[in-house]
């Protein structure tokens, strides 16, 4: 970074202090010496500076940012007036490197010393932004940022895990919001540095630890806003790469919503800020509630309707004639019934007596045929040997035995020839 120095001739500002005028007897105020080293800084000019934006916000139109020496450690704060905003590229960003006029300017209030940008303009990406760039497009090719892989939140946690820095904003914020909407809420918190060298390691360390707890659902990892030199832990290599193997989900809820480190891409679930990863992770027992009312409500309507749909079909049923006198229906078919086996059993009375009548018909007109009546009249058969009916007198000859059938049994005879007729 370019160092300042008053221009060569310019006299000191009027009623500045000197050195040789203080004295423990003799003190200055302190707006005389915020206005005496107002005025010298009034006399630097613009000065050309190069370096890499390490923060850009914007507030009320205007731009309040720093800026970071590429080659040494070494950091100026400048602000950027909305008129002065307005003709410079609208792509720039946190990470860009960039050439910058600058010139120095001293709040004799506060006794703050920033630079105000007159002028700016891109020489390329910063050399952290490109290594988070290279990084982010190996980790999007293995897969990491894949939504299918990425693990569910559990409805209702038993433990909730917690990484955040000691006494932060961060864990006082996911405590409370998560307690307004669960109070039974339980958490393990594990502190660690959330910037710096240690802040990578000791986050590796408690994220080991809680996924290894059997009893922690979820763990989020919290802290409050920051540049983004502070955010760098959270885009680390070796924490991504934790984040993706562990076995338990975990919500990142790192900066606020316009940060974003690779840690919001590997998390299962990126919150916005702390107190959204609160209400991300627990469910609000006032609208569980309030959901349960609502579905008890609704089964209730639903079982009054049915049961009065069905009452209905039932006393439609009972007032069917049928039903609200089912003796009738008995009588009614009692009474025919009766009407049927009374006329079956004419029927069959008829019939048997038709039957009885033919039966004594034939049995008589059988009987007038039969050869029994005829010789229950005195008449016989004689028939020789062998069963021979005797129809002609020469058929039994003199001396013949034969076999004469009367009307009560048989008997043997020998006829004696045949015997000539009589002449009356």
């Amino acid at each position: 970074m370019t160092s300042f120095a008053p221009a060569a001739g310019q006299a000191p500002p009027p009623d500045a202090v000197h050195p040789r005028e203080s004295s423990p007897d003799t003190p200055t105020s302190i707006s005389r010496l915020n206005e005496t080293i107002r005025g010298f800084v009034a006399n630097w000019g613009s000065v050309w500076v190069e370096g890499e934006i390490t923060a850009w916000n914007v507030r009320g139109g205007h731009v309040f940012g720093r800026m970071k020496d590429a080659a040494a450690d070494a950091m100026i704060s400048f602000r950027l007036w909305s008129s002065t905003l307005q003709r410079l590229p609208d792509d720039l960003k946190v990470g860009d490197l960039v050439v910058a006029c600058v010139k120095s300017d001293y709040f004799v209030k506060s006794g703050d010393f920033t630079f105000t940008v007159s002028a700016m303009r891109h020489t390329g990406l910063g050399d952290q932004l490109e290594k988070l760039e290279r990084l982010r497009a190996q980790l999007r090719s293995e897969g990491l940022f894949d939504p299918a892989r990425k693990k569910r939140l559990p409805f209702l946690p038993h433990v909730v895990g917690l990484i955040t820095g000691q006494r932060s904003d961060a864990e006082k914020d996911v405590h409370r919001n998560a307690e307004l909407r669960w109070p039974g809420v339980r958490f393990r918190t594990i502190h660690a540095a959330v910037q710096g060298d240690r802040c990578v390691p000791e986050t590796l360390a408690a994220l080991k630890t809680l996924d290894a707890d059997p009893e922690v659902d979820v763990i989020v990892i919290a802290r409050g806003g920051g540049d983004p030199q502070t955010l760098l832990g959270f885009s680390d290599e070796r924490l991504l790469r934790a984040v993706a193997a562990a076995s338990t989900p975990i919500v990142s809820a790192i900066g606020h919503e316009n940060d974003h480190p690779l840690l919001d891409d590997v998390a299962d679930l990126r919150a916005s800020t702390p107190t959204d990863a609160a209400k991300k992770v627990v469910p609000d027992v006032a609208e569980q509630r309030a959901l349960v009312q609502q579905l008890r409500a609704r089964a209730r309507t639903r079982l009054t309707q049915r049961i009065s749909h069905d009452v209905a079909q039932l006393g439609q049923l009972r007032s069917r004639p049928v039903l609200r006198d089912p003796s009738s229906m008995l009588t009614s078919r009692a009474q025919e019934l009766w009407i049927l086996t009374s006329r079956g059993r004419d029927v069959v009375t008829r019939r048997v007596h038709d039957g009885e009548r033919t039966t004594a018909q034939l049995r008589a007109s059988l009987r007038a045929l039969s050869p029994g009546a005829t010789l229950a009249r005195g008449y016989a058969i004689a028939h020789l040997e062998g069963g021979v009916i005797v129809r002609d007198a020469a058929q039994a000859p003199a001396g013949a035995e034969v076999t004469v059938t009367v009307a009560e049994g048989s008997f043997a005879a020998r006829s004696e020839g045949p015997v000539a007729e009589s002449e009356d």
